[in-house]
This record gives structure tokens, sequence and C-alpha cells, in this order.
């Protein structure tokens, strides 16, 4: 970006008065917490008190699962604000300031792949048309940094390729561990860093000496963080969730095969079963090897429900994160026993009950504003992705985050699952516009 011209005061103004306008919001509904929210303020409390980085209450008996279940990065984030004072709502407005450097971020990132400022006003409507993104800036929890690490990776990455320099993919290394550190969907990437960099380390003829070191860092710091797991819990791993997880995502599929009765009883009884393993690494290794016994029992019909979720997350509106925003809705309903959601809805009472969904819930409305805008940007991730003039390296790679947190995320399919690429998402679609409409130009 050259300079600071009227298009770039114009840009920063309106994503400066949407995130006012949402700010003030929160203020009014005060729903700034999440069902997790409490874990990262303890582990944050714990660190400042007590030099201890554990996220359940020091006040309770000691559970091992909360000695990993949450990665230090955003605990250290809110202890950054903590050490002058516990508030949260100057947790709030700080996140508010990096949702907009984030945004602005992704523009200046994008004019390196073909985006022009004269389509400020498509990047602006996507944008504005997502309010996840304004949500979780307005909500204790960890999505809106992971976001800005995400970011910069892609971000160096497209200067690497460009510009042929091996400093960028020791900065892609750095924001992996970064980002891996502030929430674990992102620590089996590490792995993949290590093939990107070689593959393109050779394909732009560097010496592979060094970009192997840069490609292996990320891994390194997931076993020795490991490793420091290992001497707090005794069990080597780089989260407790990553356990709990491996049985909670047959709960959706259960819930569509069986019914919510059946999926509760499943969950319950699953849960019951972990709870009576007196050792930790003992309950860690039961639920992996329950998840694994769960897959292999429902192999092709859990895939195709996990992919089809996983495909559903491109263009899922977030009417439950909106509905919990407003205050409409409650984390008790959202997880009760009776489901009244859309897709339960859907799912029991066909087309035929959408009448009186649409009768109890007054947000559908701006739900399919949102819902019709997230197909706009699926039509441009097409686009994007079949632009000859885009790097094709640029665009595997944008296809690979994408396909990556879309999987990680499977039945889970809500926007803050997605959030940490949703930038990039709509960044990529507005190009993906760009060269439609200007099939001639090239940023090669």
């Amino acid at each position: 970006m050259t300079g600071y011209d009227r298009n770039d005061k114009i840009f920063v103004g309106t994503i400066v008065l949407v995130h006012a306008v949402f700010f003030a919001l929160a203020m009014h509904y005060t729903r700034i917490y999440m069902g997790d929210s409490f874990e990262y303020i303890y582990e944050a409390l714990n660190i400042k008190r007590y030099s201890f980085f554990y996220s359940g209450n020091p006040a309770m008996p000691i559970v091992p699962e909360y000695m990993t279940q949450r990665q230090p990065g955003y605990p250290l984030f809110l202890l950054a604000i903590y050490l002058f004072a516990v508030n949260n709502w100057i947790v709030i407005l700080l996140q508010n300031v990096l949702s907009v450097f984030n945004i602005c971020y992704a523009r200046k990132m994008l004019m390196n792949i073909g985006f022009r400022k004269k389509y400020d006003w498509l990047l602006l409507l996507l944008v504005v048309a997502y309010p996840a993104q304004f949500i979780n800036a307005n909500t204790i929890a960890p999505d809106i940094l992971l976001q800005t690490f995400t970011l910069v990776y892609f971000a160096n990455f497209v200067l690497l390729i460009q510009r042929k320099q091996l400093k960028y993919a020791v900065f892609m290394s750095l924001a992996l561990i970064a980002g891996m550190l502030v929430k674990p969907v992102f620590y089996p990437f590490a792995a993949v860093h290590l093939f990107i960099i070689i593959v393109a380390a050779a394909r732009l003829k560097m010496k592979l000496q060094r970009p192997m070191l840069a490609a292996i860092l990320p891994l390194c710091v997931v076993f020795a963080y490991n490793y420091w797991n290992y001497t707090r819990t005794e069990k080597f791993h780089f989260t407790s969730n990553q356990a709990f997880n491996a049985s909670f995502y047959y709960y959706s599929f259960f819930v569509q095969k069986y019914g919510p009765d059946s999926a509760n009883i499943f969950l319950s009884r699953e849960r019951r079963v972990y709870d009576l393993i007196p050792e930790y690494k003992d309950r860690y290794d039961y639920a992996n090897e329950r998840g694994m016994q769960l897959l292999s029992q429902n192999f092709l019909p859990y895939l195709v429900f996990h992919l089809k979720n996983s495909a559903r997350i491109f263009i899922e509106p977030g009417k439950a994160e909106i509905d919990l925003f407003t205050g409409r809705l409650t984390y008790g309903r959202l997880y009760s026993r009776e489901q009244t959601g859309f897709y339960a809805t859907l799912r029991n009472n066909g087309w035929g009950g959408m009448g009186g969904y649409v009768q109890q819930n007054p947000s559908i409305l701006a739900v399919l504003v949102v819902f019709i805008f997230n197909c706009v940007r699926l039509i441009g991730l097409f686009l994007f992705f079949s632009a000859r003039g885009i790097n094709r390296g640029v665009r595997f790679f944008a296809f690979l985050l994408f396909a990556y947190f879309a999987v990680a995320a499977g039945p889970i399919a809500n926007t803050r699952y997605f959030l940490p690429v949703s930038l990039l998402a709509i960044g990529c679609a507005v190009v993906g516009f760009v060269y439609k409409a200007e099939p001639n130009f090239s940023s090669e």
C-alpha cells in the first residue's frame, strides 16, 4: 500500500465505525462471555497470582485436565491487561482494536495477490455482512488473536513465494508457533508446515539446510510443550481437549443417526466411564482409544457426516452466536436436551416446521442476509481458485488452510471455528471477483 489516501481513510473509518457500533451493543447486552471464557480468565489470574498455568478454579481440588486444556497464549494476552487492571471491558476494547488491525492487515496483504482499492466497497460489504467478526471481537475468547497469527502466517507465505527470501519462512514458523499456543487447533499443522516450507524452498531453488531449520521449528516447540505437559501430568501430549473431543464429535453424529435422547445417553455414559478412571494418563489413553474404536465401527457413515458438516462451515451464518450475543439464547438452552435450532427443526419437522421456527426466531431474517452473502463469498472463492493469474502455490496454500480448518471443525461447524481464516476467505473471494472483472490482470 503506497501512502495513505482517501480510500484508506474511508475504509478504516468504516471499519472503526462498525466496531464502535458492536462495542456499544456489547455494552448494552453485556453478553461478552462464552462457555470457555472463565477457563481462560482463571488461567490468566492463576499465572498472575501463583505463576501456575492452570485453567481451573484454584480453590477446588486440582484436576490434571485443566493443566493442559487451555494453551497459554490467550491467558498471557489477558494477563498483559490484568497486570494493570482486572477489567474485561478493557480486554474487549483491545480486541476490537486488534480486529480493526486484522481487517486492515488483510486488505494490505491482499494487494500482493491482485486486490485493488477500487474494490474496497465489495471487501467492506462482505466483512460487514459477516457479524461473527465483530461478535468475537466483543467476546472473551481467543479467536480474534488466533486470526491475527493466521493472517501473518498466510501473508508471509505470499511474501516467501514472491520475494524468495528465507526470512519469510522464519516469520511463518513464528506465526504458526504463536497460533498453536493460542488454540490447539493449529498444532497438527506443524507437520504440514514442514512439508510446505521444504517444497517451497525446493521450487524456489534454495539450499535446504536453513529452510529445514525454519520448517522444523514449530515441531520442536510442539515436542517441547508436550514434554512440559508430561512433567506436570505424566502424559506426553499437547492438550487434554484432544481426548475429550475424540468422543464428543460422535455426539452430533449420534444425534442425527439415533436422535438426541440416545445421543445424550451415549455421551453421559462415555463421560461416566471416563470419570471413573483414577489416573489422568489412563483417562486420556482410554478416550483416544475409544474415539478410534467408534471411528472403526462407523467409519464410512461418520466420514460422510464429518465432511458434510465441514463443508457447511463455508456458508454457516452463525445464528446461535448472534442470538447468544443479543441474549435471545443462553448456553443452557443451547446445550439443553430439547433441541429447537434450525437444523434440529429441519431434521425433526422438515420444511413444514419452518413457519413456526421463523415466528419464534425473528433474527432469522438477518441470518438469511448473512447466509446470502456467505454464498456470494463462496462463489468468489471458486473464482479465486480458478484464476490463473494468481500464483498456483498461493491458491493451493489458501485452499489447504481453508480445508484444514473446515475439517478440524467437523460437526462443530460454527462461525467461531471458521474465524481464523474468515478474513482470508473474504479477501480471496473479493480477489476472485477482481480477476473475473479484469481477466487480463495478473499479479505474478
